[in-house]
C-alpha cells in the first residue's frame, strides 16, 4: 500500500521559514518524480515544485521560485520542501504527490 505522510507544517510569521517532509512507503521511491502541490483556502490546487527521481532536476512554480527548495533523500524515502521568506499567500495545505498517489497534507499558515 502506497503511503505518503507529510509533516513539518505549522504557524509561521511572514518572512519566516519551514521545512516540510514527506515520508514515502509502499513503492519504489527512486522510480518516481516527486511533487509538492498546495491548496489555499477557498482556492484550487496549485502545483508548487517537483524533483526528478535522482534529484538531478528540480522545477518550481513562479510564485515560489527563489524562496522554496525541493530535495530528496532516496536512502530515507523522503522528499523535502524548504520554504524561506514565507508570505501570507503561501498559506495552504501542502500535499506530497507520487504519480497518482497523494498524502493527506500538512497545514502551513503564514500570519503575524
Amino acid at each position: 500500500e502506497v503511503q505518503l505522510v507529510e509533516s513539518g507544517g505549522g504557524l509561521v510569521q511572514p518572512g519566516g521559514s519551514l521545512r516540510l517532509s514527506c515520508a514515502a512507503s509502499g513503492f519504489t521511491f527512486d522510480d518516481y518524480t516527486m511533487s509538492w502541490v498546495r491548496q489555499a483556502p477557498g482556492k484550487g490546487l496549485e502545483w508548487v515544485s517537483a524533483i526528478s527521481w535522482n534529484g538531478g532536476s528540480t522545477y518550481y512554480a513562479e510564485s515560489v521560485k527563489g524562496r522554496f527548495t525541493i530535495s530528496r533523500d532516496n536512502a530515507k524515502n523522503t522528499v523535502y520542501l524548504q520554504m524561506n521568506s514565507l508570505k501570507y499567500e503561501d498559506t495552504a495545505v501542502y500535499y506530497c504527490r507520487a504519480g497518482s498517489d497523494w498524502g493527506r497534507g500538512t497545514q502551513v499558515t503564514v500570519s503575524s
